[in-house]
């Protein structure tokens, strides 16, 4: 576990350099069309989804591009690797699941606003592998990305050490993100996401969002 340290949060995800990415908070991951129920219920008892909305909302008001990284299967499974991996060969016994085209791959409401991005991969767990979404955020000229959604098993660390990897700086929305068991997720967010990003809460980042003045720091 890494020992907290002081950051400046206005300046860290300052809007002119920043884009939030919602990871897979899709009707079929977290939705009514979900399929893992524990994961659901893990959200429910924490508001992981009400507290990521709330953080989209402020991103929106504050200038801060929202992409929205969702996750489906064509029925062919063109484009998706479907025998590499245990997880993936296991939910695609499903020959329906996640699939293009149908309500289990739409952002849940709570998230969703039409003036977001929006960045679809069909393989892998990472936003970044196989997509344009770096070249989107560069062209937007980010520097930083606020993670939160699904999930801290695979989703969200993915993103995170891909994101430190192509050179941007990665905050996490501690309760706007969740693992399964919600234990081992925790044990994730201090022993992995700690090494990787800055770890603040909702109403800490949207009060940064909402101009407190640079030079307040918060404990990450």
């Amino acid at each position: 576990m890494v020992a907290p340290v002081a950051i400046d949060l206005a300046e860290l995800a300052d809007p002119g350099h920043t884009a939030m990415l919602v990871m897979e908070m899709q009707r079929g991951v977290v939705g009514d069309l979900a399929k893992f129920p524990d994961l659901v219920k893990t959200c429910a008892d924490r508001d992981v989804v009400a507290h990521a909305a709330d953080v989209a909302r402020a991103a929106r008001q504050a200038g801060v591009r929202v992409v929205q990284c969702t996750a489906a299967f064509r029925a062919d499974r063109a484009g998706s690797h479907t025998d590499n991996c245990p997880f993936i060969k296991g939910l695609l016994k499903d020959p329906a699941h996640m699939l293009e085209g149908t309500g289990a791959i739409e952002v849940v409401p709570e998230l969703h606003d039409p003036r977001d991005l929006e960045s679809r991969r069909y393989h892998g767990f990472s936003p970044f592998t196989g997509t344009s979404l770096d070249q989107t955020l560069r062209s937007l000229g980010v520097r930083t990305v606020v993670a939160a959604g699904l999930s801290l098993n695979l989703g969200i660390p993915g993103l995170c050490l891909e994101a430190v990897n192509l050179g941007y700086r990665v905050v996490v929305v501690t309760d706007g993100v969740a693992g399964m068991p919600a234990e081992y997720g925790d044990l994730v967010m201090a022993n992995t996401i700690s090494l990787l990003a800055a770890r603040v809460t909702s109403a800490d980042l949207i009060t940064a969002w909402q101009g407190p003045e640079r030079g307040t720091t918060w404990t990450a």
